[in-house]
């Protein structure tokens, strides 16, 4: 996980890094391995019982129950790094332009959705699906309206232009058959989305896909960026060889 890499180099040697959403600390398991444990870990979410779950894995934790739409009630100070999995494509493009032109640490954002799914063997309803679910991603999640499908670009050009070298790869799921229950939760999520959105053919085509779940593969893009200031890059390479 190269992009990891660089950005475990990006929080300095002595890391203090700001995690918003943490959910149940996944972003701070997967930096484990890789960081010493003296990193100081800011958890922030606004569910209080997903915040104890996380800090429950131990560690140099300190948990903060806020409003992320609210960003003048982040503990930035003196943070190294910043970390975000599944948040940026439900936050609005004002929301992140915002915080880009707050930010003078580095940002470590995974698992943002692309807008791209494909599944083997395929449905015929599976484009207008994926495109009725795109349609409403888009849709306000408590930020204002969404970026979605189009937050991997957006992010990328935001942080470009306020000063930030951005490096983007493709972090895409892989739902293999043996998944199968997952793949159920997900064309479940998908369908009902999609009916929301107004596609009429939304409960057909999610029960098909519930139905060939053990023997079908799905894919559904995503990409992680990790921007970091300008004035932090040659550190960043020079830490990283």
């Amino acid at each position: 996980m190269p992009l990891l890499r660089s950005a475990v180099a990006s929080a300095g040697p002595d890391p203090v890094i700001l995690d918003l959403g943490c959910g149940t600390g996944a972003t701070m398991r997967a930096f484990a391995p890789s960081l010493d444990e003296r990193a100081q870990w800011r958890l922030v979410d606004n569910d209080e019982e997903l915040l104890q779950r996380a800090v429950s894995a131990g560690g140099n934790v300190e948990t903060v129950q806020a409003d992320l739409t609210c960003l003048d009630s982040l503990p930035m100070e003196g943070v190294t790094l910043v970390t975000a999995s599944a948040l940026l494509d439900l936050v609005s493009e004002t929301w992140l332009l915002d915080l880009a032109e707050r930010l003078n640490a580095p940002i470590y954002a995974t698992l943002i959705y692309d807008g791209e799914m494909k599944w083997e063997p395929e449905h015929p309803n599976d484009a207008a699906m994926t495109a009725a679910f795109n349609a409403h991603q888009l849709t306000d999640k408590g930020f204002g309206p969404a970026l979605g499908p189009n937050a991997a670009s957006r992010a990328q050009e935001i942080f470009e232009q306020a000063g930030f070298d951005v490096t983007s790869v493709a972090s895409p799921w892989h739902l293999a058959p043996e998944m199968s229950m997952l793949q159920r939760q997900l064309t479940d999520g998908i369908a009902r989305a999609a009916e929301e959105a107004g596609a009429t053919e939304a409960k057909a085509w999610g029960d098909a896909r519930r139905a060939d779940a053990a023997r079908s593969t799905c894919i559904v893009g995503h990409r992680d960026v990790l921007a970091i200031p300008m004035n932090r890059r040659s550190e960043t390479a020079h830490a990283t060889g």
